[in-house]
């Protein structure tokens, strides 16, 4: 949204094609259910985006080797120039064995589903009691905060949280982990801290000093959780290794292989000794970053889409998608945001890099063949593709619909789980303006 932005106001005609029914990407779907002024401020900011005469919006388009629509489709209507800011969808997991089983599922899939996002709302992504969450970041929070807090139906009595670093290491933030700060065993942690006291004080790590770095709770003394609470545990220094399941097929338990940290260049890195161990879980869920989708059709490499590393003008070329079997750039063709560098920042990083990727877009446009084709005619190749595409106006009647179903249900906002019951909101609001 905000690259299409940049380039329009550059004076450029823009086509948004959009894999969802609604815009806004993780802006709309990622961020925490209950932010709600975070997310009605980007709404705001999509909808001045959308209200640009040269930008036209096509939601309901998928565009991948697996869909109607293809790269090649687009490239046969000859634009000036491609941005691809798709974030990074695809799905990041270890590879280990038994990962298929079912309760394992991957943090971006988890959170679109209680985010309502079609089609993971028709997805199961159930859970059970004792869930594992590996990874430290917001993300481990925003899920353990879901189960804990805010889950219709809450089924955790415990979370683990399993971390291949130690506490130091921890890359969540203090405002966000005070959410769930009550509900960790503060006995259990302390005990998971004297347990890897020693290789903390081998490379130099002071547990005395963890209050004041990362965990300002071990400031407070030490209280019995109360009986009955869910509980919010760590497990640090683990890497995970295997995947179990029971007699259903669901996971029942994981082997983890214990670590030992090193120092390397100024870093902290970790490598998994022959000691291992089981955790009793039924839930699993990957919280450890993202990676592009591999079948939208651009050239792939190590979890991402492969970008010019021509050092000539490096700034440039970050932006520029290169092909390593010709060993040229895509002409005309650029990622931005988490499609070019993926898990990097929250939204207003991929904000300003979408806005910096936009630039060299349009000093590009300055000598590129200018495109004689129209938005209508796009359109009209997209529903003879048959696709119920999605435009400006629908939107409105969309955002019409859900605003009646809040006020219906006294509720501050209301979201369509499922494409289908979008689209006939989006007609049901259109037939009603036309017998009004």
């Amino acid at each position: 949204m905000f690259a299409a932005q940049k380039i329009a106001q550059g004076g450029h005609q823009v086509i948004i094609l959009n894999r969802d029914i609604k815009p806004g990407g993780l802006a709309e779907y990622g961020i925490y259910p209950t932010k709600d002024k975070m997310k009605i401020g980007l709404r705001k900011q999509f909808a001045k985006v959308l209200s640009l005469p040269n930008v036209h919006y096509f939601g309901h388009v998928p565009v991948s080797t697996q869909a109607a629509v293809s790269i090649a489709d687009l490239q046969q209507f000859g634009p000036s120039a491609i941005v691809f800011a798709i974030g990074a969808q695809g799905t990041k997991k270890l590879g280990l064995p038994g990962e298929e089983v079912t309760g394992v599922y991957a943090a971006k899939d988890f959170v679109y589903s209680y985010n309502l996002l079609p089609p993971f709302t028709s997805r199961d992504f159930s859970t059970g009691k004792r869930v594992a969450i590996v990874g430290m970041g917001n993300v481990m929070v925003d899920i353990a905060r879901w189960l804990l807090i805010d889950a219709p139906v809450k089924t955790a009595e415990e979370v683990v949280v399993v971390a291949r670093r130690g506490p130091f290491e921890a890359k969540f933030d203090k405002k966000e982990f005070d959410y769930i700060e009550e509900f960790l065993d503060r006995r259990a942690f302390d005990e998971e801290l004297r347990r890897i006291q020693p290789q903390l004080s081998a490379i130099g790590q002071d547990i005395s000093k963890l209050a004041e770095e990362t965990f300002p709770v071990l400031a407070t003394p030490a209280t019995e959780h109360p009986e009955g609470k869910a509980r919010l545990r760590f497990r640090f220094l683990c890497s995970p290794q295997a995947i179990h399941a029971d007699s259903e097929g669901r996971i029942d338990q994981l082997t983890v292989a214990e670590n030992v940290l090193l120092e390397r260049d100024g870093s902290i890195a970790c490598k998994a000794t022959d000691k291992f161990a089981a955790l009793d879980v039924d839930t699993m869920i990957f919280a450890i970053g993202d990676v592009a989708d591999p079948a939208v059709g651009l050239p792939y490499s190590r979890d991402s889409y492969v970008i010019n590393p021509d050092q000539t003008d490096p700034k440039r070329a970050a932006y520029e998608l290169f092909d390593p079997q010709s060993c040229k750039v895509l002409d005309g063709m650029y990622a931005v945001g988490w499609a070019r560098k993926a898990s990097d920042g929250l939204v207003g990083i991929a904000r300003h890099d979408a806005e910096v990727g936009a630039v060299h877009v349009l000093k590009y446009m300055e000598t590129a063949p200018e495109s004689n084709f129209g938005a209508a005619e796009v359109q009209k190749f997209l529903e003879r593709k048959g696709l119920q595409v999605v435009t400006k106006p629908d939107l409105e009647s969309l955002a019409r619909a859900e605003e009646k179903q809040a006020q219906k249900l006294g509720a501050l906002w209301f979201k369509f789980a499922e494409d289908n019951a979008m689209l006939a909101a989006i007609e049901s609001e259109k037939a009603n303006a036309v017998s009004v």
